[in-house]
């Protein structure tokens, strides 16, 4: 399984490192592994659904 760093899925998903930070803690993404103080995601992992939008009906 190849895996990209933090920042190269930040860019892919139009997503602020911090925020992937925070979904990876969350445990959003599945298998994501964290070394040390870096996160490594697969690189086919899926964007993960943003649970504080909220749709208004």
């Amino acid at each position: 399984m190849e895996f990209m760093p933090i920042k190269e899925a930040a860019v892919k998903w139009n997503l602020s490192v911090r925020r992937l930070q925070t979904i990876c803690n969350e445990g959003m993404i599945e298998g994501a592994m964290k070394f040390g103080n870096t996160w490594a995601i697969p690189k086919d992992a899926v964007k993960p659904v943003d649970k504080r939008i909220k749709k208004i009906l």
